[in-house]
């Protein structure tokens, strides 16, 4: 399960180094993409399976803009013997990545942020936004 999350940093060459945390449960190879509210998404393949299936089974209307923003934008990784990968540029640049990064374990997937945003985030959620998410919830 990938859980937590760690801060790292950019180098100049726009690699990232995977933190420990994450690498078994992302496996060898995995999916980087755009991600939602503004950051990348790191999927394992099992899991970028997953969404595929569920993107290609949505109605033609819903689905092709669901494969634009995520398979579009995709590229499959496989860290370097140092553990690093290469964002491409335009990956980056639509997070706003720049040194510093957050790795963030969001169960399925692990979300690369902008250290600011990602900072934003943190700090705007409160007790009764995630109270009201739970009782609205099915669960």
């Amino acid at each position: 399960m990938l859980i937590g999350q760690t801060q790292h940093s950019l180098d100049e060459k726009g690699r990232l180094i995977i933190p420990q945390r994450f690498r078994r449960d992302l496996g060898e190879r995995f999916v980087a993409t755009r991600g939602l509210d503004g950051c990348i998404s790191l999927y394992p393949l099992e899991e970028w399976d997953r969404l595929s299936a569920i993107i290609r089974s949505a109605p033609i209307a819903e689905g092709r803009t669901m494969q634009r923003y995520f398979f579009g934008f995709a590229e499959e990784l496989q860290p370097d013997s140092q553990n690093r990968v290469l964002l491409s540029a335009k990956l980056r640049n639509l997070a706003g990545l720049k040194k510093e990064v957050v790795f963030v374990g969001v169960e399925t997937r692990v979300e690369v942020w902008n250290l600011e945003a990602w900072e934003k985030i943190e700090n705007s959620v409160t007790d009764e936004d995630v109270l009201e998410a739970l009782s609205n919830s099915k669960v």
